[in-house]
């Protein structure tokens, strides 16, 4: 027998049995675990969200490198598209630019082969016009800015000095005068010294040409013409220039 305390009973404490594993078939005993610190079914979802997020990761990359295809393929191709173009229009304009310098030395050859220049009289007094040879020189004397007559000499090289009996290619004058009182000089003249008169068509008037000894003593030829209220006369002094005077003739325009 035990001894027993004067202060009471002591109570035995209940017996500890090891710990081992339920067997086959047993239910485990309340509070028994696995491995301390291990749960498999969080394991197993942790793993499956990272495959998603990879396989997200992935489609996601993809999308953006087809798109970063798309957009170089498509630059490349307008890249292309606009070189193309800025080819083809460098090319018309080398072509035009070419074309335009052709036509203008063309133009600029045909100009130099023709043989005449072309006249051009005051505006104020009708703007009186024709061609003359390109070989002579003018020389304006009077240009009737302040009004007047306006007088301009024409001759192969240089103009001679200006007088009444200086010999020059042609003389254009505009006189401030009636028609008649102009070719009144020409008619008290006609049968003398052979000088005669015909008519002929210059512009859209008909014109008096006197043919002959003229005013002091020159040999050749005047036109004498109206226009406005004042009255033109173009005149040779001498008959080597009747050639050239009568084709001069044939060019003269103005505005009535």
């Amino acid at each position: 027998m035990q001894n027993k305390s004067s202060y009471g009973s002591v109570v035995e404490p209940a017996p500890t049995q090891p710990f081992a594993p339920p067997a086959p078939g047993a239910v485990a005993p309340q509070g028994a675990m696995g491995p301390v610190g291990t749960s498999a079914p969080a394991v197993a979802t942790k793993t499956r969200g990272g495959m998603a997020e990879t396989i997200i990761l992935i489609i996601v990359s993809l999308i953006a490198v087809t798109f970063i295809g798309l957009f170089i393929w498509k630059y490349i191709e307008w890249d292309n598209v606009r070189t193309d173009v800025e080819g083809q229009i460098s090319a018309e304009v080398a072509v035009a630019v070419s074309e335009n310098t052709t036509k203008l030395e063309n133009e600029f050859l045909e100009r130099e082969k023709y043989p005449y220049k072309s006249f051009a009289g005051p505006a104020d007094y009708g703007s009186l016009s024709f061609e003359y040879p390109k070989t002579w020189n003018i020389y304006i004397a009077k240009d009737a800015v302040n009004g007047g007559d306006y007088e301009a000499y024409l001759n192969p090289g240089e103009v001679l000095p200006v007088s009444n009996t200086s010999i020059n290619a042609l003389r254009v004058t505009i006189r401030d005068a009636a028609f008649d009182t102009v070719t009144k000089t020409y008619d008290g003249l006609i049968g003398k010294g052979g000088l005669t008169v015909a008519t002929r068509n210059i512009g859209s008037v008909v014109a008096n040409v006197y043919t002959g000894e003229l005013p002091n003593k020159l040999q050749g030829i005047v036109a004498v013409f109206k226009l406005r209220d004042k009255t033109v006369l173009l005149q040779t002094d001498a008959m080597l220039f009747s050639e050239e005077f009568f084709k001069l003739l044939d060019t003269v325009t103005f505005v009535e």
